[in-house]
């Protein structure tokens, strides 16, 4: 059984209520604030949780890389997009900070500094827990919709999973944790999607 952290736990996390500098409100999250929600604390910068030797260790350990051109897949903790989720920085100097896999790993391949403001970062694998940076692009929600709208209506796509996206995720990260060694993670990944498709429809995507 491969052991990976975090894997297995089928823990889906929502995003708490303090934000990052220039990061947009989490879907969901409760107005700072809001009764019953204590108020946010101090923001700290993305460049100083990316400079955290222990933050970004904590980030690659929950990383599976495969090959060049497959998802790499998050097996820690999920939002209820089944996007990554973890806690950066450390409670003892302060800067302990739940935030999305995808936007810190995005930060570390390309800077803290490379999300423009209006932007958001997409996945051209329709994955939400992949973190291989060459899946990643750059663009505005408008854009992120319109590629959604139209390839959920693609047989045997990501987006189609009878599961939907949390299911999808879980699925996966539990054959990983179930597999009996690295050379039978691909197979029990395999595995894993195609049970999301049950008729074995297959239409190509967009990318």
């Amino acid at each position: 059984m491969v052991s990976t952290p975090g894997s297995g736990s089928h823990q889906t996390h929502h995003p708490e209520a303090h934000q990052l500098p220039g990061e947009p409100p989490h879907p969901g999250a409760p107005e700072t604030g809001e009764a019953g929600v204590p108020p946010s604390p101090l923001p700290v910068g993305w460049a100083r949780l990316l400079a955290d030797g222990e933050t970004v260790a904590r980030y690659r350990a929950f990383v599976l890389r495969r090959g060049p051109d497959d998802c790499w897949w998050w097996t820690g903790g999920l939002t209820d997009t089944a996007h990554g989720t973890f806690r950066a920085g450390s409670h003892t100097t302060s800067t302990s900070r739940v935030v999305p896999a995808h936007l810190f790993g995005f930060r570390l391949a390309h800077g803290a500094d490379s999300i423009p403001a209006g932007h958001v970062v997409r996945h051209t694998c329709d994955e939400p827990p992949c973190q291989q940076p060459g899946h990643w692009l750059l663009g505005t929600r408008g854009d992120n919709n319109r590629d959604a709208a139209a390839r959920r209506r693609l047989a045997g796509h990501a987006l189609t999973d009878v599961r939907g996206a949390v299911g999808r995720a879980r699925a996966v990260q539990a054959a990983i944790a179930a597999a009996d060694g690295p050379e039978e993670i691909e197979a029990a990944i395999t595995a894993a999607l195609a049970a999301g498709n049950p008729s074995g429809a297959l239409q190509n995507p967009l990318f």
